[in-house]
């Protein structure tokens, strides 16, 4: 970085210049800078959090990506995936090869990667799921920040400068051509880009206006980092970008901490005793159908799951039978358990007095506690402890050996809101990472990659988010490295 280096047409100075700038350094801003740097280019990132909560998810991510040698197929995959939004075959083929090739390039950075066996395709029905292999982790090891920390290493290494604390606030542009020039800063800094800005920022699940519109959703619990709040969005929208994907997210249940945005992923392996009830103390769905990273396969369509607030009810067997809220031994994720540093008690006690979980005698106090009509909770309790004395869930399917009956007192409930993991939606792009105007025509000097511009319009499988950050990150950095 050089001090007043250039200024803009209008003459204005510039604080700092480089020629790449990266905004936001997860995944695809580390993937991004390391690229953009390797092709010669002078990098700076920007990044929004402190060093202690840099990253944003994929600082709490399980940190895996997918592997394969088919590009072909994985393409088929992805359409299928896509369903009836179909994503432009140029970028599905940017994706089938750059994801092939991950694993290949984070090894030439130094990153062991290594298989996980034990997580087969969510999938498997459709076709070209037979092109999925393994997941690839850092060690061969899942979550606990480990991809992070390689990435941050690997930065580091190459004396990348890091900005922390310092989250952009808009782009510049030239007002002659529309290009993008350069970043404001929150402190209000300008920054030059000579080559250009990679908006790297996240999704804007940790805005609750952007998930309230876009999701349907009422200030739902975070699984990852409050960070994401639509920054890239927004910046890109400001100067004529068009969205994308603004309707899918990837939700799980989850208990919210009424101390935090942040909840615990609800687990419930230990013992498959509860069911889901709205608000009106109506079981409305298979609790327990197959389900990919936000979508299942629900009457015959995939359909987001869960997509909607719910009470989960179950009874004492279940809460002795093990923690419910994710435990590191478990699932190293999720910012709750990884920066906050909360651990779940092995018998849900603690939770239960601290108020998060509500506990009652009856069924009937149960649903005052919560609030759903009792007659209501009764009924759709009764009808499920039925279904597993017959073995047969006549109104949802739910399989056979996942009936296990909520009958044992006390009862206990929490709403899950639910926890919304990440959204997929923002400035729609091209297969060089380049972010589109509506016309379809690329806005100069301006690249976006990650969870801001993901490539899924629809179902997505494991390790899919961080193989879209790493392959449209890196070919963002390499793309604006070449530019002129």
């Amino acid at each position: 970085m050089t001090r007043n280096d250039s200024g803009d047409r209008a003459g204005t100075a510039w604080d700092a210049v480089a020629d790449v700038i990266v905004v936001g350094m997860g995944a695809a801003g580390c993937a991004a800078a390391v690229a953009a740097h390797d092709a010669g280019a002078q990098v700076l990132i920007l990044e929004k959090g402190d060093a202690d909560t840099a990253g944003g998810n994929t600082r709490v991510s399980g940190g895996a990506w997918f592997g394969h040698d088919d590009p072909e197929g994985i393409a088929t995959y992805l359409r299928a995936l896509c369903g009836d939004r179909p994503v432009p075959e140029p970028i599905i083929r940017a994706w089938a090869h750059g994801t092939r090739e991950i694993t290949e390039w984070m090894s030439s950075l130094g990153v062991t990667a290594l298989p996980l066996r034990h997580f087969p395709v969510e999938y498997p029905e459709l076709p070209g799921s037979d092109a999925y292999d393994h997941l690839r982790c850092v060690d061969g090891a899942m979550g606990d920040g480990r991809l992070y920390r390689a990435l941050e290493t690997i930065v580091r290494e190459r004396d990348i400068p890091v900005r922390y604390g310092s989250p952009a606030t808009e782009l510049v542009t030239d007002p002659a051509d529309g290009r993008v020039t350069g970043v404001l800063t929150a402190a209000g800094e300008r920054l030059a880009a000579r080559r250009g800005v990679v908006l790297s920022t996240g999704g804007f699940e940790g805005d609750a206006d952007l998930v309230r519109e876009h999701l349907g959703l009422e200030d739902p619990p975070l699984w990852g980092s409050a960070a994401a709040t639509g920054d890239g969005l927004r910046m890109a929208q400001d100067i004529g970008a068009d969205l994308w994907h603004m309707d899918n997210m990837m939700a799980v249940n989850g208990i919210p901490r009424p101390d935090s945005r942040h909840g615990s992923f609800a687990m419930l392996i230990h013992r498959r005793g509860y069911l889901w009830v709205d608000d009106d103390g109506r079981r409305f769905v298979d609790e327990c159908v197959p389900t990919g990273h936000g979508q299942a396969l629900i009457d015959g369509e995939y359909r987001l799951h869960p997509e909607r607030p719910m009470h989960v009810v179950f009874d004492e067997r279940t809460r002795l039978a093990g923690p419910i809220g994710a435990v590191p031994e478990i699932l190293p994720v999720g910012w709750s358990l990884l920066v906050d540093g909360y651990r779940w008690s092995p018998d849900n006690s603690v939770e239960i007095e601290a108020g998060w979980i509500h506990r009652a005698d009856t069924l009937e106090e149960l649903a005052d506690a919560t609030g759903v009509p009792a007659a209501a909770l009764v009924e759709s309790v009764a009808r499920y402890n039925r279904a597993c004395e017959t073995g047969h869930d006549e109104h949802f399917g739910r399989a056979p050996e996942t009936l296990v009956p909520v009958s044992e007192p006390p009862f206990y409930a929490y709403r899950s809101g639910p926890m919304l993991g990440w959204t997929s939606g923002g400035p729609r792009r091209d297969e060089h990472a380049r972010v589109l105007r509506p016309s379809g025509e690329a806005i100069e000097g301006l690249y976006a990659a990650g969870s801001v511009s993901s490539t899924y319009s629809w179902a997505k499988d494991g390790g899919f988010h961080i193989a879209d950050a790493l392959v449209f990150g890196r070919i963002a950095g390499e793309h604006a490295a070449a530019r002129g």
